[in-house]
């Protein structure tokens, strides 16, 4: 119902004229979004923990920050849902950038609520930084330039840590991509021709992307086995990245379905060559993702 809503929202053509019809619907599907994650999040993984008055937790130097920068992109991804929403409801651009581009913020500070009462986290600054970070950078570019030139996105490979530590890091891969930072990279992807003239011959759809990610953690804050015992031979090491990428949303296409496709995917980095930059070397990776 969620998905098949939003890919109706992306399909249609913006409304300039308010359709409070629209409205409601839009309304309907964030209110059953919100609700239903939270209740659904509560009930199938904070409740098998326990639970404690409100406190914080400082999260900063876990997992070397990838986990940071998914928090921002998240928030960026969602404010981009949420401006898309609206602006077919008919909501003005300016408020459709305000109201939707920060619902990523406001919906993942009511998931760090659950960590403030579960005794094993707690609410974390860091995470709410990041959140408003990802907001931020979706509605400045969005008053600013009236589009998104500089887009986040995410790309993951299944790496061996998991079968190192599969209860921490996964053991499906759809565990894994939500869990195992190590094979999580996270990017800033530039299209270049929206920052030159617009009659350019230069390719709409082609970005260039700088990422970042971490390798070698077997742990948030140190590595260890299942069993708690110290692991000293894996160094953990963090990776910057250098790579062409694709904007799935300038791709030229007269398909209504394409169009869908290619805005609900647009937060997924393209494979593509990229140059490895850390501190065990330079590497070039012919596909990287």
């Amino acid at each position: 119902m969620l998905i098949s809503s939003i890919t109706k929202a992306q399909i249609m053509p913006v409304d300039t004229v308010f359709s409070k019809n629209k409205m409601y619907t839009v309304s309907a599907i964030g209110g059953v979004f919100w609700a239903g994650t939270i209740i659904g999040l509560h009930s199938a993984w904070y409740s098998n923990y326990d639970q404690s008055s409100w406190h914080t937790f400082n999260d900063n130097a876990e997992w070397c920050q990838v986990d940071k920068l998914g928090h921002m992109g998240t928030s960026y991804y969602l404010g981009k849902v949420g401006y898309d929403l609206l602006r077919w409801s008919g909501v003005s651009h300016e408020k459709s950038t305000w109201y939707g581009g920060s619902f990523g913020f406001f919906y993942l500070s009511s998931v760090e609520m659950l960590d403030a009462y579960s005794k094993n986290w707690g609410f974390s600054w860091g995470d709410m930084a990041a959140n408003a970070s990802g907001s931020i950078l979706y509605i400045g570019q969005s008053l600013i330039w009236q589009e998104q030139r500089i887009s986040m996105k995410y790309s993951f490979h299944t790496t061996s840590y998991s079968e190192i530590r599969p209860d921490l890091l996964g053991s499906t891969i759809p565990e894994q991509m939500l869990k195992d930072y190590n094979g999580q990279s996270i990017w800033f992807s530039a299209n270049i021709s929206s920052f030159i003239k617009k009659d350019t011959w230069f390719p709409k759809w082609l970005n260039i992307a700088a990422g970042y990610g971490a390798e070698g953690m077997l742990g948030g804050f140190s590595n260890a086995d299942m069993q708690g015992n110290p692991i000293t031979d894996v160094p953990r090491y963090r990776q910057y990245y250098i790579s062409l990428d694709v904007d799935w949303t300038r791709i030229p296409t007269k398909s209504k379905f394409l169009k869908s496709f290619f805005n609900i995917i647009s937060f997924i980095k393209f494979p593509a060559p990229a140059i490895e930059f850390s501190n065990q070397g330079t590497v070039f990776h012919p596909i990287y993702y």
